[in-house]
């Protein structure tokens, strides 16, 4: 019925524009995450499911339950961050990232500080594994994300069947079991690739960060877009501090941090190295 509602051009919940400043308020404060006027129906849509999963009766009542039920925050933000990524995205950085293994031999940790679904990291770990020629690597690859439901997704790693039709038949057969029965039209990533990740939960803008470094490599690719200015140079400047001199940041295709020269400098499309 609330579906039919929303078709029609009707609501099932009065929001206001009130109400819409108070959600970018307070994903800004909890998340960091500026969110776009433009992302108004969005923010209804997928937040209307939980008022009604909830049994409250409007936006007011719900983000009082945000404020003050720790549960309730971590499914507030899972709903409002977007999750688009791809095996192998952007892949003239897995390009510079299997040079920079051949070219260094003493690689030991990377970061993948946005991880999402996990198509990101395993895409790394199938990298990694090439290049040593075993799953058994020195290299130890961290992925994150703030949001805990698209992390159990990647922990379990078990894919659509067309989400690694573009993946080389060879790499297929290497890194993925093809279901079948019950399990038809999907694959799994083999247990050996999913044991190289570790997945944690955590926010980009919290005080500190439950990753160890020096780094030799950082992928952060399409989320400093949402935050602002100020937020954006402070996380850039904590990564940066924490990568080798020789170590590499990866950035995202809509991200530009030329200007930043006293933190960073460009070493390719979109990659860079501690200018320092």
């Amino acid at each position: 019925m609330a579906e039919v509602q929303e078709r029609s051009g009707t609501r099932e919940f009065a929001f206001e524009k009130a109400d819409f400043k108070k959600v970018q308020q307070m994903l800004f404060k909890k998340a960091g995450i500026n969110l776009s006027d433009a992302k108004e129906a969005m923010v209804y849509s997928r937040l209307a499911r939980r008022i009604r999963a909830l049994n409250l009766k409007s936006f007011n009542d719900y983000l009082a339950v945000v404020g003050r039920s720790e549960a309730e925050l971590e499914q507030f933000i899972n709903a409002l961050t977007t999750n688009l990524t791809s095996f192998f995205r952007e892949p003239h950085h897995f390009t510079a990232l299997a040079d920079y293994l051949a070219q260094h031999s003493n690689v030991t940790n990377i970061w993948c500080a946005a991880s999402s679904t996990g198509e990101e990291p395993y895409s790394i770990a199938m990298v990694v594994a090439e290049a040593f020629g075993s799953f058994k690597t020195p290299v130890k690859i961290i992925a994150s994300d703030i949001d805990s439901k698209v992390l159990a997704k990647a922990k379990a790693g078990v894919y659509p069947l067309a989400s690694i039709s573009k993946i080389p038949i060879e790499r297929q057969k290497q890194f993925f079991h093809k279901g079948k029965g019950a399990n038809e039209g999907k694959v799994k990533v083999v247990d050996e690739l999913r044991q190289m990740v570790q997945f944690k939960k955590l926010n980009l803008t919290d005080q500190s960060w439950d990753v160890k470094a020096p780094l030799d490599i950082i992928f952060c690719r399409n989320v400093m877009i949402y935050f602002d200015k100020p937020t954006q140079l402070n996380v850039l400047k904590r990564m940066v501090d924490m990568l080798k001199p020789t170590g590499l940041y990866m950035a995202g295709h809509s991200e530009n941090f030329n200007m930043h020269t006293n933190l960073v400098r460009p070493v390719g499309k979109t990659i860079y190295r501690p200018a320092g």
